[in-house]
């Protein structure tokens, strides 16, 4: 865990989240991300915590507060929208714009199904900036910005406009097993956490079950990902 370490000062920690690992633990057990947070406590009595989450098979920047104050913070910054998020996704189709603005609203799908959710005029509202970065045959690659934070925002709204993210298998068309993944990463978080200072970026590498296909929309070289920050002890609160 300490190699996915992407960031790390004296409040926060952003680490490289693998797909397929879900951040917490679920009703029948089971490994989670949250398992292996104790290696990352570099001298603190308290493992960090989660300051948001994403999704089992969401890949990419993953924040955690190192303790309590910290989590307050970033807890207020998440919910006022003051973090800017990033992510690209390789869909399936052509969007026939460039850009564009998704304003659908979500609601729950099914209360049997949890955290499933479903396009509903009655329920939250939830917008979703994109840009088209790349075409192929049959595919695109987006960069998405979530200016709310609605459970499933980008895959719902992804796959109402019309291109559903590949690898899918709840809200696209990929099968629930062997399928290619989850093309999907949270590719950038900007944090405005210190008064006074620049907001921290922090990028996430390509993963490897993404890497074929944004190369074929046209990413030449996989970016390289930023050097861990140097700890900084405290900050201003």
């Amino acid at each position: 865990m300490g190699a996915r370490v992407l960031y790390r000062d004296g409040l926060m920690l952003v680490i490289d989240k693998p797909a397929g690992l879900a951040v917490h633990r679920g009703p029948k057990g089971g490994e989670s991300l949250e398992d292996y947070f104790g290696a990352l406590r570099y001298g603190l009595p308290r493992a960090p915590a989660l300051a948001h989450r994403l999704d089992r098979d969401t890949s990419g920047c993953l924040v955690l507060g190192r303790h309590r104050k910290a989590l307050a913070l970033l807890g207020h910054l998440f919910k006022s929208g003051r973090v800017g998020k990033c992510y690209w996704a390789v869909v399936e189709g052509d969007p026939e714009a460039d850009d564009g603005r998704i304003d659908l609203p979500l609601g729950r799908l099914d209360a049997k199904r949890g955290w499933w959710m479903k396009h509903d005029a009655a329920g939250q509202p939830a917008t979703t900036t994109w840009k088209v970065l790349g075409r192929a045959a049959g595919m695109a690659w987006l960069a998405l910005e979530p200016l709310t934070g609605r459970t499933h925002q980008l895959r719902v709204h992804c796959a109402a406009t019309g291109w559903p993210i590949i690898g899918d298998a709840i809200y696209g068309n990929a099968p629930h097993h062997g399928g290619p993944g989850l093309q999907l990463l949270s590719r950038e978080v900007v944090v405005p956490l210190y008064k006074n200072r620049e907001a921290i970026r922090v990028t996430a590498p390509v993963p490897p079950h993404m890497r074929e296909r944004l190369q074929a929309c046209g990413l030449v070289t996989q970016p390289v990902t930023e050097e861990v920050g140097r700890p900084r002890e405290g900050g201003d609160l």
